[in-house]
């Protein structure tokens, strides 16, 4: 089992990409916030993670008001997990804003838009990747707000690139099924990202993709996500991990801030909104299906991490998904 899988399948990624584009020096745009995007697309709901992946020319990126910046070259793939404003340039005083632009880039889907000052070119493929906006916090929370990775150091992050490219040149010329496939290469690529990412940590690290590294705290959240629901106690996630409880308690403290109940008690409680929202599932049925004994005891944990109990939230998120949706 590996607990970056498991996190991922949970949180139910999807990929899509929406902009291909040659940029000749000088230029610079910005990129709006992911609460933008998503209030565009109409994606209220979900949190949109922004990536660009630069294929040719190099550039600089920098998120809007900090001192948080990257160099950029050919192979980088830049994330923003938080989704924070940016802007990328190479060189030019003047950046265009693409929030005030999105109609446009949008309408004009995966075909090549070009701009710039007539310079050195700068290719990018740009997209984003939705995910559950409360389940994805767990594993987002201890990324910075940038972060890059080079994909052409080995023959499968070449695959993945050159793959992606091609993708992009179809859906440009709105090839049938194009859509579909630049989506699911857009996910494998962000997958990718996370994997060399969590591989480059330094040893002295902590944070959920730290911990996820970890051999055995990487097991123990391997078995807490693929069974939430099963009466887990530490006693027996450290036999089926294979550690002593007080050493498994003590590594899972130092990577993620918790022990291993106390953050499955979390986890679960996050599952249970969820199912709050998206099914038509009763309370006690939803408490049962996430691990809890009863039902009262569910409603008791859920109004102290929720500050409601789960009818009245499940009341509140309908409501607010029926004006989003407005």
């Amino acid at each position: 089992m590996d607990a970056l899988s498991e996190i991922l399948h949970s949180v139910k990624l999807e990929g899509a990409a929406y902009l291909n584009a040659e940029f000749t020096a000088p230029w610079g745009v910005r990129s709006p916030s992911a609460c933008e995007l998503a209030a565009f697309l109409r994606k209220g709901q979900r949190h949109l993670i922004i990536f660009h992946l630069l294929t040719e020319g190099r550039a600089r990126t920098t998120i809007e008001n900090t001192s948080h910046s990257l160099d950029l070259i050919a192979g980088d793939i830049v994330v923003f997990p938080h989704g924070d404003p940016h802007i990328i340039f190479n060189g030019s005083p003047y950046i265009i804003d693409n929030s005030a632009h999105l109609q446009e880039v949008f309408s004009q889907g995966m075909t090549l838009r070009r701009s710039g000052g007539g310079g050195e070119s700068t290719f990018f493929v740009c997209g984003y990747m939705e995910c559950d906006r409360e389940l994805s916090k767990i594993f987002l929370g201890g990324l910075p707000p940038v972060f890059k990775v080079n994909i052409r150091n080995d023959p499968a992050g070449q695959w993945l690139e050159n793959s992606l490219k091609f993708s992009a040149s179809e859906a440009g010329a709105h090839r049938a099924g194009s859509d579909a496939v630049l989506a699911r290469l857009s996910e494998a690529l962000f997958v990718e990202t996370l994997r060399r990412y969590m591989a480059e940590l330094p040893s002295q690290h902590t944070g959920w993709l730290a911990g996820a590294r970890d051999p055995g705290v990487g097991a123990a959240l391997a078995h807490l996500h693929r069974a939430p629901e099963y009466p887990w106690t530490i006693a027996n996630l450290a036999q089926h991990v294979g550690m002593s409880r007080s050493v498994l308690a003590e590594r899972f403290r130092h990577y993620l801030g918790d022990p291993p109940m106390s953050y499955l008690s979390r986890w679960r409680l996050q599952l249970g909104a969820r199912m709050l929202t998206a099914t038509s599932y009763s309370v006690a049925r939803i408490s049962g299906d996430v691990g809890y004994e009863s039902e009262p005891a569910f409603n008791r944990a859920f109004k102290r991490e929720f500050g409601a109990p789960p009818a009245r939230f499940r009341t509140r998120a309908k409501s607010a998904q029926k004006a989003a949706s407005v």
